[in-house]
């Protein structure tokens, strides 16, 4: 047993999860982690939880069952909350991976990372943005996987250089952390930009479409990029 892996609580909303992506999202977990423990939580008499039903056993994953006390109400929410907390307390786990599209969660992750823990959050891409950003970290469900096979043809539209550079928040993002980490020289490491865009805000380079940081901050064409045996370095070209 290695003992210096860390233990993570994965913790389901079942109600806003898509039942069809929990492999990827479990191997997603173990790149952080054990998943040591695997709870969803919802009504399970509700048909619209048959799809969570067949994976369960599959996936070694506890049913939490949350009857509906009154209507407008998620019992299911505050039975999570709850447990989150119980294990939070307990010293029990190192991190959290929370599978949800419910910004209802922001305040427990806020509570959590105070702690000092991570907090790895899962959701589809209409989750709103302040559960987002309160995550250590957040990679849409939709990234997940096999990437989708392009249609034949021509394209329309703004380029994804195009689409990466009307993103404000992420040239930005990437601006500050690449002049952060840079030497004297102007050059930066990749690890220590990665880094640096980490402690900033919630972020993964899958979201926008790139399976690492590198082909992302190539893919801007803002930023020199230079490869060797040993590193990859990046350089804002703006700064002489």
């Amino acid at each position: 047993m290695n003992t210096d892996e860390k233990r993570i609580a994965l913790l389901i909303d079942a109600d806003n999860a898509p039942a069809s992506k929990i492999d990827v999202i479990l191997a997603e977990v173990a790149r952080h982690g054990a998943a040591n423990v695997r709870r969803a939580y919802g009504n399970w008499k509700s048909p619209h939880l048959q799809q969570w039903e067949a994976v369960l056993h599959a996936y070694a994953i506890r049913p939490i069952q949350q009857f509906a006390y009154s209507t407008g109400k998620n019992a299911s929410d505050m039975a999570m909350v709850i447990d989150a907390m119980d294990l939070l307390y307990a010293g029990s786990v190192d991190g959290f991976a929370i599978v949800s599209s419910d910004a209802d969660f922001t305040p427990l992750v806020m509570r959590i990372l105070t702690d000092g823990h991570k907090v790895y959050g899962f959701g589809q891409r209409q989750t709103p943005e302040p559960f987002i950003n309160a995550c250590s970290q957040f990679t849409y469900v939709e990234s997940l996987g096999e990437p989708a096979e392009e249609s034949p043809g021509e394209t329309t539209g703004p380029t994804p250089q195009q689409t990466l550079r009307r993103d404000s928040r992420l040239v930005r993002m990437l601006r500050s952390a690449v002049d952060a980490a840079s030497g004297d020289d102007g050059w930066a490491h990749l690890g220590a930009v990665g880094q640096q865009i980490g402690n900033q805000a919630s972020f993964d380079s899958r979201n926008y479409g790139y399976r690492k940081l590198s082909d992302l901050i190539e893919a801007t064409g803002l930023f020199e990029v230079r490869r060797d045996n040993v590193a990859v370095q990046v350089r804002d070209p703006r700064r002489s």
